[in-house]
């Protein structure tokens, strides 16, 4: 199969899966996926780890994600979470399956500051026929205290095969 052939969870796996041993490989990996998804990419967020059903990213505390009240802008921490979620639940998920938010809340509980963590598991498996799907993502400041939580609601169905 051509590399152009790919969906786009079977070329995420298979960069971070090439690039994560080497040598600077997962710089490497999120500059590719800055580039791959432009909007998420413009919070600049890095992948620290990724595994089937498993994502752990950073958020460096910068002006341009920041807001007038001196703390990360909400949306950019509602980006974070969907951007966790969805590198969770479809790492985890066969390559035939296509997946797209329906619905995303975010509930913040205090104001975001300093190096933000987002952690998210998914022990969804397999799909096969079209489904409604839940996946948390707890975003943490560096004392551990979870500053917001985002709850996406992914449609998830089989890939249909154009021939």
């Amino acid at each position: 199969m051509a590399l152009f052939d790919k969906t786009a969870t079977e070329l995420i796996r298979l960069a971070w899966d090439r690039l994560r041993p080497l040598p600077g490989g997962i710089w490497i990996f999120n500059q590719f996926l800055r580039w791959y998804n432009p909007y998420t990419g413009s919070i600049r967020a890095s992948v620290k780890e990724l595994s089937p059903g498993y994502a752990l990213i950073e958020l460096a505390d910068r002006r341009r994600v920041r807001n007038h009240l001196n703390s990360i802008h909400a949306l950019a921490l509602a980006n974070l979470g969907e951007f966790t979620s969805g590198l969770a639940l479809l790492g985890g998920l066969s390559a035939h399956t296509r997946g797209i938010p329906t619905k995303i809340t975010t509930e913040y509980f205090k104001k975001a500051r300093g190096r933000l963590v987002a952690e998210s598991r998914s022990d969804l498996s397999q799909v096969s026929e079209n489904t409604d799907f839940e996946v948390f993502t707890d975003i943490r400041d560096q004392e551990g205290d979870v500053v917001a939580r985002t709850v996406v609601n992914w449609r998830l169905g089989p890939i249909e095969s154009s021939s």
